[in-house]
């Protein structure tokens, strides 16, 4: 993911910055292409993978959501811990 937030890229290429094979790329950027997170396009015999933005931006709206939630429930119990009885 964050080879390809850089710069559109094939499945060799990312292989050979990585520590695992590029079988073991290609059946990872397979998840993530059912996924929408990326998308591959021919070039050739090449298959060239990058970035889907949209679903990364609803992924972080949902997190900025869950993240202020939980805040509020910690400041909440902060505050029914500090104030005494």
């Amino acid at each position: 993911m964050e080879h390809l937030g850089r710069a559109p890229a094939g499945a060799g290429e990312i292989a050979e910055r990585l520590p695992v094979s590029r079988q073991a790329v290609v059946k990872h950027l397979a998840v993530l292409e059912n996924a929408g997170l990326v998308r591959g396009e021919r070039a050739g015999r090449r298959v060239v993978f990058r970035l889907t933005p949209g679903p990364f931006a609803q992924a972080a709206g949902w997190m900025h959501d869950v993240g202020a939630a939980w805040d509020g429930r910690l400041d909440k119990l902060a505050r029914r811990i500090t104030t005494p009885r």
